[in-house]
């Protein structure tokens, strides 16, 4: 029974020591971020455990002036932001989500504002909304894009798939599902009646979003339902 020691139990689960890069997978649904008198926006309510000296700083994601309406029209917790900055080691995670890093080099991504769960603090972000969504939906109305060189890190349920579009295949997807996509791309949203008729109620499947062009579309194994903050 040696291998059910606390001992054994602490040397199994303990953090790497081996590497100390920017943005680290510590673990699938983990992520480990080392400042070194730096700032990084994570989501907020992500810190789980940190180390070193940071200080943390809450703030609205729309604080930029989008308007009061915005901001009661969307997610509140997905809406929100924390600054964390100082020297120190971060550890973030989203219900169990698993992580995926990125590294941008002069290019941009769309992600599910509920989805974004750091970001380098050198990356420029802007907030775009699918306006034939907004009023059909109870979520996922906005994304956050962003685009520089710098560290992302994103946040899915269960293992992701990409899919490639090309001018002769439009991708569609389900709007709950879809994580993120190529920053060149911009989605429109169709209605497909029959599952409407099929169904009898309103569905996620009643909406999906249309991407054309070239690019690439994230979807997850998921159908993720937003609750929209009361006024």
């Amino acid at each position: 029974m040696s291998e059910y020691t606390i001992s054994q139990f602490v040397e199994k689960t303990k953090q790497n020591d081996a590497e100390h890069d920017y943005f680290e997978l510590e673990k699938p649904q983990m992520l480990e971020i080392n400042l070194n008198n730096q700032a990084v926006w994570t989501k907020a309510g992500s810190m789980v455990a940190y180390t070193g000296n940071i200080d943390f700083k809450r703030e609205g994601i729309l604080s930029g002036g989008l308007g009061k309406f915005l901001k009661k029209a969307i997610s509140g917790e997905g809406a929100k932001l924390m600054k964390a900055e100082g020297t120190g080691r971060l550890y973030v995670a989203d219900s169990g989500k698993y992580v995926q890093i990125l590294q941008l080099n002069e290019e941009s991504i769309c992600v599910n504002g509920n989805d974004v769960l750091a970001h380098d603090q050198s990356l420029k972000s802007d907030i775009t909304m699918l306006k034939s969504i907004a009023g059909m939906m109870s979520g996922g109305l906005f994304q956050v894009k962003l685009s520089g060189k710098g560290m992302v890190a994103i946040s899915t349920h269960g293992h992701p798939l990409t899919l490639l579009v090309t001018p002769d295949s439009p991708v569609y997807t389900d709007p709950n599902a879809t994580v993120a996509w190529s920053g060149n791309l911009s989605p429109d949203l169709k209605s497909n009646v029959s599952f409407k008729s099929l169904i009898g109620r309103g569905s996620g499947e009643e909406f999906q979003m249309k991407f054309s062009g070239t690019g690439w579309v994230l979807i997850q194994p998921y159908e993720e339902v937003y609750f929209q903050e009361k006024a």
